[in-house]
């Protein structure tokens, strides 16, 4: 079911991985990226960016006592699957055999509800994720709900169908026809939404034949996003077969 446990699931996955920078690689500090640690240290979990992802994680902790596998696998198997439990999710290629690290991850590496466009592009070409790879990755919050961003809507989607993956976000993001007055919208999304570098993705997501367009786009960004500091790529095992 696309509940609160696989929501939680996909953010996790992205928080994960998103901690990895070319720049900080190229100066000797390669580390973060999907290697469990926000998990497995205990100073990364406790980060005011990584709020509400605690049960999950305790989740992510069992489950790899339990069955003796990798935490950053598990955390990125965990997101995959949840997106194709949620209706329309597509089916995302899994690899496993990552190398887990309980160094926490290089803090500020992951984006901000109010940064500015130019902000979250640069931050996101840091990690050779390009423009329009980061509109397909933001399409998730079609599935989320905020809890810290505004205390008084605690619980508040980002778009009218949070249950289904689908691109109403792009659509209530851009403002195109009324907006329940439930949905409350981030502002870095906004922004990205009508920047000049971003908006015609944008635009192509939200129009006719967007919901194959950004499935298959979304795919291939997480992946992408799913191997950033893993430097083992050509050891790794497919498991793609395994999802629902």
């Amino acid at each position: 079911r696309c509940n609160k446990y696989a929501r939680a699931a996909i953010r996790l996955g992205f928080h994960d991985a998103g901690t990895w920078s070319q720049v900080l690689a190229d100066q000797g500090k390669d580390f973060g990226g999907a290697d469990g640690s926000i998990a497995l240290s205990k100073e990364e979990i406790k980060r005011p960016e990584n709020n509400g992802l605690q049960d999950i994680t305790k989740m992510m902790i069992d489950w790899q006592r339990r069955f003796g596998v990798g935490m950053g696998d598990l955390i990125q198997f965990a997101a995959k699957h949840a997106v194709v439990t949620c209706p329309l999710g597509p089916r995302i290629r899994t690899f496993v055999g990552r190398k887990d690290s309980s160094k926490p991850a290089i803090d500020g590496l992951l984006p901000g509800v109010n940064d500015s466009a130019d902000k979250l592009i640069k931050l996101f070409e840091d990690k050779t994720i390009s423009p329009h790879d980061l509109v397909a990755l933001l399409g998730a919050h079609t599935t989320s709900e905020q809890f810290f961003v505004d205390s008084k809507r605690r619980g508040a989607p980002q778009d009218g169908t949070p249950g289904v993956w689908d691109t109403l976000f792009y659509n209530q993001t851009l403002g195109t026809g009324p907006l329940p007055k439930e949905v409350f919208r981030f502002p870095s999304d906004i922004v990205l939404s009508k920047d000049p570098r971003t908006k015609g993705e944008w635009e192509s997501f939200s129009g006719p034949g967007g919901q194959s367009h950004w499935n298959e786009d979304y795919a291939y960004s997480y992946i992408r996003l799913s191997l950033l500091g893993v430097n083992n790529i050509n050891s790794l095992t497919e498991c793609t077969k395994v999802l629902p």
